[in-house]
């Protein structure tokens, strides 16, 4: 009597990750090998995938541009109202140069495109180096894949060895340090004053210590609509910095409704993260973001800088200035270690982390 096999039964999900993470060959190594269907491990649920396309006219919501030469007062007022908006805006004349924009964006596709084996020495999960190369940092704990692969350095408080960092963004990712440093340091001061606070209030926190830059590379999906690259999430630490190129994917949840962040070109994007949100009581808005997974043969490149408090074991919380007896304050004091080891043990898209802070 023939027996009937479930295939359902025999698909073993947890070794598939293991297989695809022990080879080391990323998502750009599964294209380079010419598949045309994604694994299973990619494909995300439905009631993920229903909501891919906006249901709203692209052009009904734009996301602010703010031009930073504008007089102090002004930026400030602007910085504010997006952060207390959108939680994101761009920026223009924000002082980098466009060669260094292209430089940073050449050297991390140029990484991404070296030879898998040269690439797999710096495959690992761990960050002990400061320096790690890696598909889905959430890949063990993730629902469903996303199709992206990623170079994480460590910027701060000290930069990694700079023998570690890849050759071939060795000197780009130690001018972008540099930039991203001193831009992050005048973000902060703008965000302090738009709360009503002394311009280093921010700053003082730790939180312009701890730097990380994850350099992510999207290539084509041969079957865009049954993955993502980045689930839905929020970021965490205090302040995101990102540098995109042309291709677009990024969204932002605004208003019940996903939007497009369409690339301007030289601009910066730059989006509140949770602990910020908790310090401003609110006052400021980290909002849910995701980017789709790129349906064109030209790879998507992004860099994002997070800043992060340096102080672990230091209690954060709404600023004292900031709560009242007719505003109270809306979160409890914790640590920011206590802070990332409940993020990082979590799937990316399960991200809510500031509810359990919650008063």
């Amino acid at each position: 009597m023939a027996t009937t096999i479930n295939v359902e039964n025999i698909y073993d999900r947890a070794q598939e990750v293991k297989r695809f993470d022990e080879s080391k060959i990323g998502v750009k190594g599964l294209v380079d090998s010419g598949l045309t269907a994604i694994p299973r491990f990619f494909i995300h649920p439905p009631e993920t995938l229903s909501d891919l396309k906006p249901k709203r006219k692209p052009e009904s919501v734009v996301i602010p541009t703010i031009d930073l030469s504008g007089p102090r007062s002004v930026v400030v007022e602007q910085v504010a109202c997006a952060s207390r908006s959108f939680g994101f805006f761009q920026i223009v004349n924000h002082g980098i140069p466009v060669e260094v924009l292209d430089r940073t964006i050449g050297s991390v596709k140029a990484f991404h495109e070296h030879p898998t084996d040269v690439k797999a020495r710096f495959y690992r999960r761990d960050t002990g180096t400061g320096v790690s190369f890696f598909s889905n940092i959430d890949l063990f704990h993730s629902k469903a894949a996303s199709w992206r692969d990623t170079l994480q350095i460590k910027l701060g408080p000290t930069l990694a060895e700079v023998s570690e960092i890849p050759e071939v963004c060795r000197n780009a990712a130690v001018e972008w340090n540099t930039e991203t440093k001193a831009l992050g340091e005048r973000l902060m001061g703008l965000l302090s004053e738009g709360l009503g606070l002394d311009t280093d209030r921010i700053k003082n926190t730790t939180c312009l210590e701890a730097r990380v830059m994850v350099g992510h590379y999207y290539p084509c999906c041969p079957q865009p609509d049954l993955t993502i690259g980045v689930a839905s999430h929020t970021d965490p630490g205090a302040l995101t910095v990102l540098l995109q190129d042309h291709i677009g994917g990024l969204q932002i949840k605004h208003e019940g409704e996903w939007v497009d962040v369409k690339p301007v070109p030289g601009a910066l994007v730059i989006n509140v993260a949770d602990v910020l949100r908790i310090m401003s009581n609110d006052e400021y808005k980290s909002v849910e973001h995701r980017v789709l997974a790129n349906p064109s043969h030209e790879p998507r490149i992004s860099i994002a800088v997070f800043f992060n408090a340096s102080a672990r074991e230091d209690l954060y919380g709404p600023f004292p200035e900031l709560t009242s007896p007719e505003k109270p304050a809306l979160y409890r004091q914790f640590t920011y270690n206590d802070y990332l080891r409940r993020f990082f043990t979590k799937a990316l898209e399960d991200k809510t982390v500031t509810n359990y802070y919650k008063l």
